[in-house]
């Protein structure tokens, strides 16, 4: 599998949703942030939301919640469709039992961590989850620098999914752009959330395929066969 490009639509025009969805048709999924206030200090959109650009897009939608209390609010956004379910760790009380429960809904189950919050306690759990998502800026903002402090940690995941032969994605949100990507590849990321870089570009459909190549081009330096 080749790197996927999963454009934030934080970085998009929240009035003009549906256009700047069509824009990135070419993408593997649409990244879409969901903040409560209270895991982190800012509100984006909610579950009705969700429900609406699941109808709209062209493309699957990976849905990031950053939010307190994913054990009771995440199965909702499997049952709107979303194709894919992130939840943070450190808000989640029941982590793998959540992880079952967006599975048996006929989503993809992902955990997140914060920039600080270890990977350790999580790598005994892989085959529990589709995927890992490695935060490389603190949540809650869009356009913030990448964290180079996090790479160690994107290595130490794809090592520990490679000793286990599992097919669990590994995923970096924050600061991805072309100055960026090919040392989240190189490292062992291969699903790459990009915002600002993607719809502040002046082609977005170019922008998408050029750091797509990046990533494939930097994990095949790096042996990473994804």
């Amino acid at each position: 599998m080749g790197a996927l490009i999963n454009p934030s639509i934080l970085s998009a025009d929240f009035a003009n949703l549906e256009r700047d969805l069509g824009a990135i048709a070419g993408a593997d999924y649409a990244h879409v942030d969901v903040m409560d206030n209270h895991f982190v200090p800012n509100l984006t959109i909610g579950l009705p939301v969700v429900e609406r650009l699941v109808k709209a897009s062209r493309i699957p939608l990976d849905v990031h919640l950053m939010i307190e209390d994913p054990d009771r609010w995440a199965p909702g956004y499997a049952e709107a469709g979303a194709a894919s379910v992130t939840f943070h760790a450190e808000a989640a009380r029941a982590p793998v039992r959540l992880a079952r429960e967006l599975r048996l809904l006929g989503a993809r189950a992902g955990v997140a961590l914060r920039p600080a919050t270890p990977v350790e306690p999580f790598l005994d759990l892989l085959s529990e989850v589709d995927m890992v998502l490695v935060m490389t800026v603190e949540p809650g903002f869009g356009g913030q620098s990448f964290i180079e402090g996090t790479l160690p940690k994107i290595r130490r995941a794809r090592e520990a999914i490679g000793a286990a032969d599992l097919d669990v994605w590994l995923q970096v949100d924050g600061g991805v752009s072309r100055t960026t990507i090919e040392r989240a590849a190189d490292a062992g990321a291969n699903v790459f959330v990009a915002g600002s870089a993607v719809y502040g570009a002046d082609d977005v459909a170019a922008e998408i395929g050029v750091l797509r190549a990046m990533a494939d081009a930097a994990a095949r330096a790096g042996g990473h066969a994804h």
